[in-house]
């Protein structure tokens, strides 16, 4: 059992100091558009209280005892002579943990390397070059933010996020911070490519053949995250990123060295321990719903980092590019004896949903169950 972990309260208030206003704090932080990284740079030593998580959270952050489980690893150069194996493992693997990491899969190591290094550079530039795209709405197709549910969410998480629309409709290249402009746009490309091939599999293991998905163009949406967790001061009172399932139909996340992804199991939470040079693949919930749960989204998290180095990473997720198209278990994976476990909806409902809520596990997938 987990040992209980003491959660400080907001600052203490005095006959002439006001009570604690939270939502004035997060605003104040907001605007300075300076992100965590900017408390960060102030030298704080102890974190806002807003950053602080409840109790039940924090609880649950502390190592289980015993062997920890490995998230599974599949050889994707493996299809050419083995394709029905590798069918077998990745079916396996999407059924159950609905997480896993895939190597030789294309993408040359140099680009890995660069994606990391220019969503790190475009962190690390003056607060005020950053402030220009700081915005909470992604109209122009580029925004820079902490926490894309400050202002919803029960405690911030201790992290700055660069977000990239790469699809359906592409952001203009010029759009694209200069400092990472090229490499975001070489990286899309590769998920696209590294995407289809994993969809194709994904859609065999169903039993529906490569192209079973091709007519729901899941990987015509795609938004890139590019993730920065500083150096957290007291990183047993927050996250870096809470516990969520992902909306979309796939995740493709290329992480650095530093660690602290996790996913939830039936054996507690398991660490996605960084593999060089491999992707991390998930199932998002909309490709739990499709597929009627034969493959399950999962819950993941992030640590706050106490490293003296940043954590980097960048997700894209994928999904469809129409969001007036219904969807839902798809009829073929529908029988008598495994009716359909959700209901249809248009793609604008559904993401809908999930940007209304903050960040919490599973309830976008139960709010369309019937």
């Amino acid at each position: 059992m987990s040992s209980p972990i003491a959660t400080p309260s907001p600052p203490p208030t005095t006959a002439s100091s006001p009570p604690y206003d939270r939502l004035k704090a997060v605003k104040e932080f907001d605007e300075t558009k300076a992100g965590v990284k900017g408390l960060i740079d102030s030298g704080i030593k102890t974190i806002p209280s807003f950053f602080i998580h409840p109790p039940e959270t924090l609880s649950d952050l502390a190592p289980g005892s015993g062997p920890e489980p490995e998230i599974p690893t599949i050889d994707l150069s493996a299809i050419h002579d083995s394709r029905a194996a590798v069918v077998d493992q990745i079916r396996s693997a999407a059924g159950s943990v609905g997480f896993f990491q895939v190597i030789n899969h294309g993408v040359s190591p140099e680009l890995l390397r660069s994606v990391i290094g220019a969503i790190k550079a475009f962190h690390e530039q003056p607060a005020e070059v950053k402030a220009q795209v700081y915005r909470r709405q992604i109209g122009t197709g580029v925004s820079y933010i902490s926490n894309l549910d400050l202002f919803t969410s029960k405690a911030a998480s201790w992290r700055d996020t660069l977000q990239i629309r790469t699809g359906p409709i592409a952001v203009e290249e010029k759009e694209i911070p200069e400092v990472c402009r090229k490499e975001v746009m070489e990286w899309d490309r590769e998920v696209v490519r590294v995407g289809d091939i994993l969809l194709g599999l994904l859609s065999e293991g169903l039993g529906l053949g490569e192209e079973g998905f091709k007519e729901l163009d899941l990987s015509q949406g795609r938004l890139m995250v590019g993730h920065y967790y500083p150096f957290c001061p007291q990183p047993n009172l927050t996250v870096g990123l809470n516990s969520h399932a992902d909306p979309g139909a796939l995740t493709i996340l290329l992480q650095d060295h530093i660690g602290g992804l996790q996913v939830r199991t039936q054996q507690g939470w398991v660490h996605v321990k960084p593999l060089d040079g491999a992707l991390v693949i998930n199932i998002g919930d909309l490709l739990q719903i499709i597929s009627n749960e034969e493959y399950k989204s999962a819950d993941h998290r992030v640590l706050a980092n106490s490293s003296n180095e940043p954590r980097v990473s960048s997700a894209v997720f994928l999904m469809p590019g129409n969001r007036e198209k219904l969807f839902g278990p798809l009829p073929e994976l529908t029988s008598a004896e495994k009716p359909a476990l959700y209901r249809e909806f248009t793609l604008n409902e559904f993401l809908t949903r999930f940007f209304k809520k903050e960040l919490d596990g599973k309830s976008l997938t139960n709010f369309f169950r019937q």
